[in-house]
């Protein structure tokens, strides 16, 4: 049986969520939520469904609902999953889950009590090339020694344009928890910690934008014997690949979403070889959710309680790195204070 869901937010990415959903039959759109039933009502519609909500009580309160898809903005995450949870739903949190590590506590608490899975949805390391890349990394025989790392994710924003015109977009206002750090910079930092663990310590410097925001900046993250420096921005683009360094060679990937090459250059032979896998691709503006659809339903259908606490271990690991991050620097939200 499918499993029923609701959305939270009705812009492009729960779009790409809800496509991906449908294409292996495990997930069934069930209700959409939105302030606006006429929205709603609109956005439902596109997928065949009927059930609106502008009441999030009601919303919650649909018994015929198994789990639900967050998207909204950042700083409404933690209340309603908070919600969510209580009325026994599985919850898929969009990245960031939350604003601060005490929020990601309190919801894993909630989800353990209820009997539910709370799931951060990181598409990115979900990816069979991303999960190919963590067993290069992991094999010495390959690589070797890890000798350090660089990963860029810069990509200019169109909301961009309205902060330097003299207005506060949600996504670069601190009431809404925004920033670049926690909606574009968060995608390397998660590659990096899924391939390498929790740093030791991590040091940032940010380009602050006018609305107190980070527009971007250059993150290193301290591991026992190297570091991983992280560029990320969103207000430049950058079209730098991706590399690992190692004792045998460099992977070099062409980026940390939407992995699609992989290759492998060899210091003796100076050879170099591509081994990543297919790719799937998607027409913009939606982008690839399959595999973290298939993985999520797994984890709910077989109960694997293992499996969604490893990704639960990652999701605590990066909101205490990335709030360290913004913290050490005065970005500060309304659940910091």
């Amino acid at each position: 049986m499918a499993i029923t869901f609701g959305t939270i937010g009705t812009n492009w990415i729960t779009e790409s969520w809800i496509i991906s959903a449908h294409k292996h039959g495990q997930w069934k759109l069930h209700a959409v939520y939105s302030r606006a039933q006429d929205q709603a009502k609109e956005f439902g519609a596109k997928y065949g469904c009927s059930t609106a909500y502008s009441s999030l009580d009601s919303f919650f309160a649909d018994e015929d609902m198994q789990a639900v898809y967050i998207a909204s903005p950042n700083s409404l995450h933690y209340e309603q999953a908070k919600q969510a949870l209580k009325a026994k739903k599985h919850v898929l949190l969009e990245k960031p889950a939350t604003s601060t590590s005490e929020e990601l506590d309190d919801l894993f608490r909630i989800a353990k009590e209820e009997g539910v899975f709370l799931i951060e949805a990181y598409r990115h390391i979900q990816e069979a090339n991303y999960k190919l890349l963590q067993k290069l990394v992991n094999d010495q025989r390959k690589l070797g020694e890890i000798y350090g790392a660089s990963f860029t994710y810069a990509s200019y924003s169109s909301r961009y344009n309205n902060v330097l015109a003299g207005e506060v977009p949600n996504i670069f206002n601190l009431d809404f928890s925004g920033g670049s750090l926690v909606d574009i910079g968060v995608y390397p930092v998660t590659f990096a910690i899924a391939l390498f663990g929790a740093p030791k310590t991590q040091t940032y410097v940010p380009y602050i934008a006018r609305t107190g925001v980070d527009g971007g900046g250059v993150i290193i993250l301290h591991y026992e014997n190297f570091g991983v420096q992280i560029n990320h921005s969103k207000c430049y683009t950058s079209s730098a690949p991706c590399e690992i360094y190692g004792e045998k060679g460099t992977l070099t990937v062409n980026g940390t979403t939407d992995v699609s090459s992989i290759k492998f250059l060899n210091s003796k032979t100076k050879g170099s070889e591509e081994l990543a896998g297919p790719f799937k691709t998607v027409a913009k503006p939606n982008v690839n959710m399959e595999e973290e659809l298939v993985e999520f339903a797994r984890i709910v259908n077989e109960k694997d309680i293992k499996a969604a606490g490893d990704l639960e271990e990652v999701s605590r690991v990066v909101v205490k790195v990335t709030s360290d991050l913004r913290r050490q620097n005065g970005i500060l939200y309304p659940a910091d204070k």
